[in-house]
């Protein structure tokens, strides 16, 4: 009976941790033409979208998102507070590091390009051509601008911007 108990618990045990730890808890297919895109957070420059495919980047835990970027599109330097795992799935796209975006810098990295990148690496990105990338991370997903003056959130003029 003792031994019985003890197989039970120790199965809850790994149940449990297996749970927090981001178990799959449902087979799910995503074909590219059932993929839901919408506008991608405000965190973000406008002119992208995001495909959830897992988790939730706004919640505890692992997510994976896809997010389409056009030609041009470019996010400036910024952070993130836990490590993201970045594949480029389409097209191509220009990474740096640093304060400051400059181009003569950056990585060129065509599809099929893989980013590994701790918690708090300053980063920038230009968008060389429509591009489709996957981030892989655990939530809660957020995004600090290195000057304040680059996030959509704040909606802060340049300076010497007219008043209206």
């Amino acid at each position: 009976m003792k031994t019985t108990i003890a197989i039970v618990v120790a199965g809850v045990l790994a149940c449990g941790g297996a749970a927090q730890g981001g178990a799959v808890e449902a087979h799910r297919v995503f074909l590219p033409q059932n993929m839901k895109w919408e506008l991608a957070p405000s965190s973000l420059p406008g002119g992208a979208e995001m495909a959830v495919l897992y988790g939730d980047p706004s919640r505890e835990g692992d997510f994976v998102v896809r997010i389409k970027a056009p030609k041009g599109y470019r996010v400036p330097p910024h952070t993130h507070s836990k490590a993201e795992f970045v594949t480029i799935i389409s097209g191509a796209f220009s990474f740096g590091r640093g304060q400051a975006a400059d181009r003569a810098t950056v990585e060129n990295l065509p599809a099929g390009s893989f980013i590994s990148m701790p918690a708090g690496v300053l980063h920038y990105v230009f968008v060389d051509e429509d591009s489709v990338l996957q981030i892989n991370a655990t939530g809660p997903w957020q995004i600090d601008y290195y000057d304040p003056k680059d996030d959509p959130r704040l909606n802060i003029a340049p300076a010497g911007a007219p008043v209206r």
